[in-house]
C-alpha cells in the first residue's frame, strides 16, 4: 500500500518541517499516532509508536518501532522506517516527508507512506488513513499558522 498526501501551508519551510521531522510531535496533529515515545535504549533517533484507529464500534491498534533513517534539515527531507529490535522479520513501514518553499510565507509538505503488510485487509487501512489525513491536515495547518510565540 502506498498513500500520498500533501499540504499547502501558510508558513515557511523551516517551520513546517519542524512539525514533521520528529515523530513525537505527530500526536499533536494526527490522531492515528495515539502515543509516541522516544526509544530510551536507542542511540539513534528512534521512537516507539502506537497507532490506533476506530472504525465504528471497533478499535484496532498497532505498535511499531520507527527509526529516522534520513534527516536533512537543509533540504527539508525526513524518512522514518520501521526498525524493530527483536530480530524478527516484520512488514515494512516507510514514511517520507519533504517540505519545499513555495514563496516567502508558503510551503508545501509532501508525505508518502509505504506499507507492505496485511494489517486491516480489504481497504480498511486506506479508509482510516484517508479520514486521518483529512482531519490531520486541518490541525497541522492550524498549528503552523500560529505565531511561534503563542
Amino acid at each position: 500500500m502506498d498513500v500520498h498526501a500533501s499540504l499547502d501551508a501558510d508558513c515557511d519551510a523551516d517551520r513546517l518541517f519542524s512539525f514533521v521531522d520528529d515523530l513525537a510531535k505527530y500526536p499533536d496533529w494526527m490522531d492515528l499516532t495515539h502515543r509516541v515515545e522516544a526509544d530510551p535504549e536507542s542511540a539513534d533517533a528512534a521512537w516507539n509508536v502506537e497507532l490506533r484507529a476506530r472504525l465504528g464500534p471497533l478499535a484496532r491498534s498497532k505498535r511499531l518501532r520507527m527509526q529516522r533513517s534520513v534527516h536533512d534539515s537543509g533540504a527539508h527531507v525526513v524518512v522514518f522506517e520501521r526498525a524493530e529490535a527483536d530480530g524478527k522479520r516484520h512488514s515494512r513501514w516507510v514514511l517520507r516527508a519533504t517540505v519545499s518553499q513555495q514563496s516567502e510565507q508558503r510551503s508545501l509538505l509532501d508525505m508518502h507512506l509505504h506499507y507492505d503488510g496485511a494489517l486491516w485487509t480489504g481497504g480498511v487501512l486506506e479508509r482510516v488513513l484517508a479520514d486521518q489525513i483529512t482531519s490531520g491536515r486541518g490541525r497541522l495547518q492550524e498549528l503552523v499558522s500560529r505565531s511561534p510565540t503563542r
